[in-house]
């Protein structure tokens, strides 16, 4: 039986929220705005999963188009919506959730020109960028900063997730990655192992093969999605409700399902911490010596 015509009725629709959080709480929520950068792997599944946890308004960016190859992992991707913008069709999907919705599209992405109108009234950013949109990313955190803004990120790695959170008055995003002068592939080696130092995903590569920096490309999965986007909406819910402790960088988490590990990290002084130096000695060992077998199977 069709329930079109049913009325939309925001306390009905999130009623099964109230117990977890107050009536009152659950109203706090509905009044505020989220930016999310990034309609792909992880930033589609943070909308849908903060428009049910009852957020009211969003800012989303995105300039990508839905393709085949994005079917495993993003919560968007169907033969309906191929070859259409990713952020026309998740802010469709979350306001088939909640049609009070109220949000703001950018569809020409995030730059350092827009920064400041896509923060403009926002409570908190969710990071959803590619891994390598490194200029991107820098300047959206950096904004966040300037601003008071204060931000997730949750990197889906394997089948897991590592979350750093950076809030005002604390560590910031630079502080704690130093990319300032990096070429890329030190960006690439300082933001994954900044993320997770406890590199949980590392023992379970099946198919090392599929990593290639130089394509920029690597294997995901859905459940890690997933599990970055419920660990984000409950890191969202304490921020914005001011309830709960928040652990901000230098502190972060990963948990990997896969491992059945859970792992708290801190690093002070971020990658310029001598463990995290170590770390990175390593890390740009076995990127050098990827980029030869990458080269090899070129030639």
């Amino acid at each position: 039986m069709s329930n079109a015509g049913t009325p939309f009725n925001y306390d009905e629709a999130f009623s099964r929220n109230i117990g977890w959080v107050t009536r009152a709480e659950q109203a706090a929520l509905r009044g505020k705005r989220i930016a999310i950068a990034g309609m792909g792997g992880v930033g589609g599944v943070h909308l849908l999963t903060l428009a049910r946890l009852g957020i009211g308004a969003f800012n989303i960016a995105d300039m990508d188009t839905f393709d085949v190859v994005n079917f495993n992992r993003q919560a968007g991707a169907s033969m309906a919506s191929l070859g259409r913008p990713k952020a026309e069709v998740m802010a469709e999907m979350a306001r088939d959730i909640n049609p009070e919705l109220d949000i703001r599209i950018f569809d020409k992405g995030v730059n350092a020109g827009n920064l400041d109108d896509f923060l403009s009234g926002v409570d908190l950013y969710v990071d959803g960028l590619d891994f390598f949109a490194f200029a991107a990313r820098r300047d959206t955190f950096n904004a966040c900063h300037r601003l008071g803004v204060p931000a997730v990120t949750a990197a889906p790695l394997g089948m897991g997730t590592a979350v750093l959170s950076f809030l005002p008055g604390k560590m910031s995003f630079e502080e704690y990655f130093r990319l300032d002068g990096c070429d890329e592939d030190e960006m690439a080696v300082r933001f994954l192992l900044g993320l997770s130092p406890a590199m949980l995903q590392r023992g379970y590569l099946a198919d090392p093969s599929r990593v290639n920096f130089t394509e920029k490309r690597g294997p995901s999965t859905i459940a890690a999605c997933q599990l970055c986007a419920g660990v984000t909406a409950t890191e969202s819910l304490k921020i914005l409700l001011g309830r709960g402790k928040v652990m901000c960088a230098p502190w972060g988490l990963h948990f990997d399902a896969y491992r059945n590990r859970y792992v708290k990290t801190w690093r002070p002084g971020g990658n310029r911490n001598p463990i995290q130096q170590i770390g990175l000695f390593i890390a740009r060992r076995q990127l050098r010596a990827m980029r030869r077998l990458e080269q090899a199977g070129k030639s």
